[in-house]
């Protein structure tokens, strides 16, 4: 049997949107101080939620300048969050981040073992392959640890609602960012090796929350 990863606000199906947040007071001001700081208010309302959310998960201002993404893609991936569609991390750390929303994670299945074994590829890769076998095209794709998860989403051409590709490291995951802008799906991502887990699902999170 399949032991991929789930989780799930209770009661709440997955394409329900969720009821007006209320914030913690700290995160209330955790907000005023990123704004007092950098002002992102000439950003597209999306790519601003988005930016916020990240400075606001890592305390880092560059991100005001290092993410790359386009309002239409994120608009894109807005719709189909609320349409219900399937949210795909590479990674459990990244779906214990996502607090609105079922989440899918293979990373952890015995198959994926068995699979990056067989064909020579990495674990992350192959967990990628057996998402996509379960939700197939229109997915919104959560990336924050393996450059190889990303590199096979792209390869495998999974047509997604959006890509949030921020994966960390010194080591391929500059790379594969510019790989995901250049081959033209719709996509969240940033220039430098930064990222990780508890970024790309802020930025996910910012769509979820996002309330217009």
């Amino acid at each position: 049997m399949s032991e991929h990863v789930t989780k799930a606000a209770p009661g709440r199906p997955g394409g329900e949107r969720p009821s007006a947040r209320r914030p913690h007071p700290i995160e209330v001001r955790s907000y005023e101080i990123l704004r007092s700081r950098v002002d992102l208010s000439p950003m597209p309302p999306l790519w601003r939620a988005v930016a916020e959310r990240v400075i606001h998960a890592s305390a880092d201002l560059e991100y005001a300048v290092d993410l790359v993404t386009d309002e239409d893609h994120l608009a894109r991936g807005l719709a189909a969050l609320r349409a219900g569609a399937p949210v795909v991390t590479d990674v459990g750390m990244v779906a214990a981040g996502i607090t609105a929303r079922p989440t899918l994670c293979h990373i952890g299945d015995p198959a994926a073992a068995r699979m990056a074994k067989a064909a020579g590829i990495t674990r992350s890769a192959a967990a990628v392959r057996l998402s996509y076998s379960e939700v197939g095209p229109g997915a919104v794709w959560v990336v924050g640890c393996a450059p190889t998860a990303l590199e096979e989403i792209i390869k495998l051409d999974v047509r997604p609602a959006l890509v949030i590709g921020l994966p960390v490291g010194f080591v391929g995951a500059a790379e594969s960012k510019q790989a995901l802008r250049a081959s033209g799906l719709p996509q969240v991502s940033n220039v430098s090796e930064k990222g990780g887990s508890a970024v790309a699902a802020a930025a996910v999170n910012a769509l979820l929350y996002y309330e217009s």
